[in-house]
């Protein structure tokens, strides 16, 4: 999994896997380049702290996102 940088950017951050103990509900789209790069940051919302981590599934073992 990779995430550029900066729109236009061939700079690629690192990711670091961690084992979650919140849940974060954030803003995102689907967009990803043909790279596999995300091409736009997640925006934070709010801490859910009426859900827990067990609740939530593993990333990309989700239902999908309608497009829209």
């Amino acid at each position: 999994m990779r995430f550029s940088a900066t729109w236009g950017s061939r700079d690629v951050l690192d990711t670091t896997l961690v084992h979650p103990t919140l849940v974060a509900e954030v803003s995102a789209d689907r967009s990803i380049d043909h790279g596999g790069v995300y091409r736009h940051p997640l925006r934070f919302k709010r801490l859910r702290l009426d859900v827990s981590a067990r609740d939530v599934p593993g990333f990309g073992a989700g239902p999908v996102a309608a497009a829209g």
